[in-house]
């Protein structure tokens, strides 16, 4: 018998090996065959960009994750904005169109692209936007085009910054969770959710300080790109304006001069055919460019460059991650074998993050500071947030560079452990055991920390909120104590920060190349660049080369896209609870910094076979 069962595993491991190697086999052979595609052509016609997200490094794609979906992805700042400038040179562009249903991004992202947009409408070409509704976002890159056209169901709906979180106290008493916070500072207002059912006084007036000043940065933006617009008005009397244009948003829209032409999707397509000719052929019944195959027909054209750009975009976690996530030793290693390539003269870290591991924000800064004990500069350029954790890794730099609206500071730490010794008593369960020594079972999350347990953490929050001080205070030239007046977690936007001494200068990726090339000596045809990056996964780019990069013909409906989702708001707050709980016990993060995308779902406990043989195979 004993025979019998040894001969029937060996099958079933030959039968394993052999499914196993037909499955590499054959997404080998399907991967091969894709990329063996020949590259994209493009026609004369109109650019059409379907911009549903524009971030700094888009999270990868799961191909499996694809099946029966379509319509236009996330897209990376770097690649729209190099479109954009080769389009404004390509004669085969006859005019930009952006469809902004959906549209959402941070105020750094939507400055960049709105000067982006600015410098097309200079070379001469026309750029057109269509919404069924405009929010905040899509309005603000939307006064940079030379026609602004809405729905005449939609409208123009502006907001401003600002709006309710979620406390969780009450909850977490009736579940009888305790949260044990152990912090620094009197604004880390990241615990606040966990132990309160309102916002304290101190986080109150620093959220209230920084939505002021990020009104206003947008505001500012947008009346220098349309004078016209009647923004004041919009903001301060809606309701006012809207009985005055008959009930009708879209004409309220349009007596505020905030668009140009109201009209259904055929009109404004009919418009792009008059620009950019007609083809009866072609969905809309004009000539069109696709933005992604534009993209992917264009890209490869730039040459690599001295300058190392490296990307720090999503939460700073331990260890390594895909693109999208801001793995410590993912980007310290892409930085060390750049600089061991003796090619790379100067460094410029693009930051988009709140932050999150104290110990991952480290590793990447002592990557940059090995580069500079190479004689390689360092620029550091802040995207939407560039706070906490983000501040860390930006102090390895010389030279800081923000957007106005960037979203910076926040040095703090902070520390969360939840116990359940109450949830237990609820249940009618004990906990009990032995110990050996005043730490063994600790953190004990059964009955709670001890209190040398407690002790210890508090100390270790203390002693990295000294180091995040004494690091602030080398690199901005500043005595600790200084750094601490401006600290305890508090949140500021680039404008603020740069009167505070924490930021150098006003600018986006550009003035940071530039000043990189400076300090490296570099001449001006020496200004290419070189993106210092962990290679995709072999699953991400099997996505890209499946997805249908066809635009979305789907109009939205115009009362749903001027209001946010309720079930993203509770997902969202969900996403927060449970990076916190999940995460480091001692963080430098911070939580009223919006993400500049939303956090991948989180895999099912139990995976299947299917699940585990791709977790082989990657």
């Amino acid at each position: 018998m004993r025979v019998v069962k040894a001969i029937w595993g060996l099958l079933i491991g030959i039968k394993d090996a052999l499914v196993l190697l037909f499955m590499i086999l054959f997404f080998a052979g399907l991967y091969a065959i894709l990329s063996a595609r020949p590259a994209p052509t493009v026609t004369d016609g109109v650019l059409l960009a379907d911009l549903n997200g524009v971030v700094e490094q888009p999270a990868e794609e799961d191909p499996f994750a694809l099946a029966g979906s379509s319509g236009p992805r996330t897209l990376a700042l770097r690649d729209v904005r190099a479109a954009l400038l080769r389009a404004k040179d390509d004669a085969r562009v006859k005019a930009v169109a952006l469809d902004l249903d959906g549209f959402a991004a941070g105020q750094t992202v939507i400055a960049d692209l709105g000067d982006t947009l600015a410098e097309v409408r200079r070379s001469g070409k026309p750029v057109l936007v269509y919404a069924t509704a405009y929010g905040d976002d899509a309005y603000q890159l939307a006064a940079h085009a030379s026609e602004v056209w809405v729905n005449p169901m939609g409208g123009v709906q502006l907001v401003g910054p600002g709006g309710n979180n979620l406390y969780f106290a009450g909850l977490l008493d009736k579940l009888g969770v305790t949260a044990n916070v152990y912090r620094v500072g009197t604004y880390k207002s990241a615990v606040e959710p966990f132990t309160r059912s309102d916002m304290s006084p101190e986080a109150r007036q620093n959220a209230q300080a920084l939505a002021d000043s990020l009104l206003e940065s947008w505001r500012q933006d947008v009346s220098q790109a349309r004078p016209q617009a009647a923004i004041d008005v919009t903001l301060r009397q809606p309701v006012e304006l809207v009985r005055a244009s008959g009930g009708s948003f879209s004409a309220a829209a349009q007596r505020a001069r905030l668009v140009d032409k109201v009209g259904e999707k055929r009109a404004f397509e009919a418009r792009l055919a008059e620009l950019g000719g007609a083809d009866t052929e072609a969905r809309g019944g004009f000539k069109r460019i696709g933005l992604e195959r534009y993209i992917a027909a264009e890209g490869s054209r730039t040459p690599a460059g001295p300058i190392g750009v490296v990307t720090v975009a999503g939460t700073i976690v331990d260890g390594r991650a895909p693109l999208g996530t801001a793995g410590g030793d993912s980007i310290a290693e892409s930085i060390e074998k750049g600089v061991r390539g003796g090619k790379i003269r100067a460094i410029v870290v693009r930051i988009d993050s709140p932050g999150g591991s104290a110990l991952a924000s480290e590793r990447i800064r002592q990557a940059l500071l090995e580069a500079r004990a190479r004689n390689i500069p360092v620029v550091a350029t802040m995207g939407n947030v560039a706070a906490s954790g983000g501040y860390w890794v930006a102090t390895a730099a010389q030279h800081i560079v923000a957007e106005p609206s960037t979203i910076t500071g926040s040095i703090g730490v902070f520390g969360l452990l939840p116990s359940f010794q109450g949830s237990l008593d609820k249940l009618g369960i004990g906990a009990d055991g032995v110990k050996t020594t005043p730490l063994s079972g600790e953190p004990d999350l059964l009955n709670g920390p001890s209190p040398e347990a407690g002790q210890l953490i508090q100390i270790g929050v203390e002693n990295i909120y000294a180091r995040f001080l004494s690091i602030v205070a080398e690199a901005r030239n500043k005595t600790p104590q200084q750094v601490d007046a401006v600290g305890q977690g508090r949140v500021f936007t680039g404008g603020q920060a740069r009167q505070l001494g924490l930021v150098d200068q006003f600018g986006g990726m550009e003035e940071a190349i530039a000043k990189a090339a400076e300090l490296a000596r570099l001449g001006e045809d020496e200004r290419g660049v070189t993106f210092l990056e962990r290679k995709k996964s072999w699953r991400s780019e099997l996505a890209n080369l499946l997805r249908d990069d066809e635009d979305s013909e789907a109009e939205q409906d115009p009362m749903a896209a001027l209001r946010e989702r309720p079930d993203a708001l509770v997902a969202a707050a969900v996403r927060e609870a449970q990076l916190l709980l999940a995460g480091p016990t001692i963080q430098a993060r911070c939580l009223a910094c919006a993400p500049s995308e939303p956090l991948a779902a989180t895999p099912a406990a139990r995976a299947g076979w299917w699940e585990r043989l791709l977790a082989l195979l990657s």
